[in-house]
């Protein structure tokens, strides 16, 4: 029986597996970190990464200028976004795949057990390393299939065009504009989309992401004395403007995930019979949830109700505060100015404009009760709305019957509590199904310390996202 171009494929990845770990580690190496000022410079250099991978394969490419944003009261460039064209036949379908190469920040005192810049693989097969899934595994993967397949002598089965940007762990500026102003010339001609920057629910099953919560980010401010003052001299004589802010952080959300803003809950859809039986079917397990947050603190005692509140009601984290002393030992200042920051997951009904209103009108109710003298300010620094696709897409039946191939298993359709607002602005702005395809497991942790992405998922997220692509140029497309 003859082989057929996947079985090749597949074969390749085996055997060249080193290669794509190499190139990772290569990614990981580059701290591309877009939330800080002092990392910029490292940002760019990881989109040249990009660039010289794309000329390397023969991928046309450009690296698009976007403008300058300010952050940190400096005026920076925004690094550029990639695009990419392999393949322009029209007897292909055209899937556009999006990723980014910035990561969140990371220092090795933060709690790693390796220096987070340095990937490293320990005796499960772990890759560890900023970033490793979130996004740069993933967006390698687009690199080696295409590397795959020319070392092969063989086609693509389908036109791919690249989005990878540089700014999506710092609000993404500049690539709505972009999509908007492409959207009937460069991404003209795209059929879906493909994102591959989420995870499995669990450790051990594939699934199909076709929703996500949205987000509204607040920092809230509060300031009183003209300078820094000291505890001894000035306590008991002047409103504290950090005594002001934990009061309102403390009003904000209960310790059983309530959100105290009145009317957060009054869009937030009902809860369907037909809905609620979905959650008993997913193959998901409390001890997944336990495992991936190393503890056992979770605040629901079971699966439905613990899916239910990460993915169709909305949650309130509080994240942190700047202007306070945060060092080891003791220091006794009052702090004249402090902020707080706390994020909303909106679900869909929800307006972003309106949970700014509510939590705006809220937070100045209460922080009017105080009596203090102090004043306070609160700011919704970047929103995005929740997004919902349709899993009956063609798009999302070659990426299950992909999955059928490379696992063995159907996949869970899923929706996740995370935001990734690119999905939204595609899906309204080229009027096409846009698909969460993830490589990367339940327990990465992305975001965390020791983020790390499973030898073993580099190599079947490789083989999955090209099987995608053959299901896709196979599939009856309506």
């Amino acid at each position: 029986m003859a082989t057929t171009n996947q079985e090749k494929f597949f074969e390749y990845v085996e055997k060249n597996q080193e290669q794509y770990v190499q190139r990772l580690r290569e990614a990981v190496a580059i701290p591309s970190v877009s939330s800080d000022a002092a990392y910029r410079e490292h940002v760019f250099k990881m989109g040249e990464y990009l660039g010289k991978l794309c000329d390397s394969l023969g991928i046309s490419y450009e690296a698009r200028d976007v403008g300058t944003h300010e952050m940190d009261g400096k005026t920076l460039q925004l690094p550029p976004i990639i695009l990419g064209t392999y393949g322009n036949d029209p007897n292909k379908p055209t899937i556009l795949v999006y990723g980014h190469y910035d990561v969140q920040p990371a220092l090795l005192e933060d709690g790693w057990s390796s220096d987070p810049w340095v990937l490293t693989e320990d005796s499960n097969g772990r890759l560890m390393g900023r970033g490793a899934t979130d996004d740069k595994g993933p967006v390698l993967t687009w690199f080696n299939i295409i590397e795959a397949h020319q070392k092969l002598g063989l086609e693509l089965p389908v036109n791919l065009k690249m989005c990878f940007e540089g700014m999506e762990e710092n609000g993404s500026e500049g690539l709505d504009d972009l999509i908007q102003q492409e959207a009937d010339k460069y991404f003209k001609g795209v059929d879906a989309v493909c994102i591959s920057d989420n995870y499995w629910l669990g450790i051990s099953k594939p699934c199909l992401t076709y929703g996500l919560r949205g987000i509204s980010y607040f920092k809230l401010t509060v300031s009183g004395p003209g300078k820094d003052l000291h505890s001894g001299v000035f306590g008991g004589t002047v409103y504290e403007p950090m005594t002001d802010l934990i009061y309102l952080m403390g009003k904000l959300v209960k310790p059983d995930g309530t959100i105290l803003v009145p009317g957060i809950y009054d869009n937030v859809a009902e809860l369907a019979e037909e809905e609620k039986a979905i959650y008993g079917t997913i193959d998901f397990k409390m001890h997944e949830l336990h495992s991936a947050i190393e503890s056992d603190t979770s605040i629901h005692a079971n699966e439905p109700d613990t899916l239910m509140h990460r993915w169709r009601y909305p949650s309130l984290s509080i994240h942190g505060i700047e202007g306070a002393f945060s060092a080891p030992g003791a220091k006794t200042v009052i702090p004249a100015k402090v902020h707080g920051k706390f994020s909303i997951r909106s679900v869909p009904n929800m307006d972003p404009e309106r949970i700014t209103e509510l939590v705006t009108k809220y937070l100045n109710d209460e922080f009017a009760k105080l009596g203090t003298k102090n004043k306070m300010t609160v700011e919704c620094i970047h929103a995005a709305k929740s997004w919902v696709s349709s899993p009956d897409h063609w798009n999302y039946v070659a990426a299950a019957k992909a999955t059928e191939t490379v696992f063995n298993v159907k996949p869970d359709l899923t929706r996740e509590g995370g935001s990734i607002p690119v999905t939204l602005t595609f899906q309204d702005a080229l009027k096409t199904n846009v698909l969460l395809l993830p490589v990367g497991r339940g327990d990465d942790g992305a975001h965390s310390i020791n983020e790390k992405l499973d030898r073993s998922n580099l190599v079947s997220g490789t083989k999955l996202l090209g099987a995608y692509l053959y299901e896709v140029a196979a599939i009856e497309r309506k």
